[in-house]
């Protein structure tokens, strides 16, 4: 005899409950986080631009993500330690710290880290200048690390001249840190098709190209 499934008073079909998402733990299996704790521009290869974290993981993994990152952080900047409040105040964002393996040519994700909007316009410091924020971003990271002007541009001008080198060849993503917590990712472009993806993003965004600096 078969029985006929259940129906709700109203004759719709009853939903079915899904089950939700394991918490992520606060430390990602492999992650470090003392893997750059403290403020400097951060550049990654220009063909890796816009293909980040956020990108490759669902809309929902990447909200339980970015705030697990700001509670773990107590809702501060790991950095400066700015919390977010009145209107004006910098907000919260989640930034990833990257490792790259010159032998091996391999982009591999260390770390995720809570910024406040402040320090993470230093870290991408290519993407302030085009956007016409160059001089707050260097007011900011004078501010935070107590360097002089001087040692500022210097900073900047070391990390570019890194990204220069690194944006000689093609880097492949480690993303493992994520899948091995249960986050399914999408696959992100090929290595050769990031630095069209890149071009294309920075343009529709900004309306200009590669930073000159």
């Amino acid at each position: 005899m078969t029985i006929p499934p259940q129906v709700a008073s109203d004759g719709q079909q009853p939903t079915r409950r899904r089950t939700p998402p394991a918490e992520l733990p606060d430390l990602l299996p492999g992650e470090d986080r003392r893997f750059g704790q403290s403020l400097f521009v951060d550049l990654v290869p220009r063909s890796c631009w816009f293909t980040n974290v956020r990108s490759c993981v669902a809309r929902k993994d990447w909200d339980r993500l970015r705030l697990m990152i700001y509670e773990r952080a107590g809702n501060r900047c790991e950095v400066c330690g700015t919390a977010p409040g009145a209107s004006g105040k910098p907000r919260l964002e989640a930034h990833e710290r990257w490792n790259f393996d010159e032998a091996t040519r391999t982009q591999t994700l260390k770390r995720l880290i809570c910024l406040c909007s402040n320090c993470h316009m230093v870290t991408h410091f290519g993407f302030a200048q085009v956007r016409g924020l160059e001089a707050q971003a260097l007011a900011h990271l004078l501010k935070v690390t107590g360097m002089t002007e001087t040692q500022g541009w210097r900073h900047v001008q070391s990390a570019f001249l890194t990204w220069q080198q690194r944006s000689a060849h093609l880097w492949e993503l480690d993303l493992s840190i994520l899948t091995t917590a249960g986050i399914t990712l999408a696959p992100p472009p090929s290595a050769r098709d990031r630095a069209t993806v890149a071009d294309q993003t920075l343009t529709s965004r900004t309306g200009s190209g590669t930073p000159n600096r």
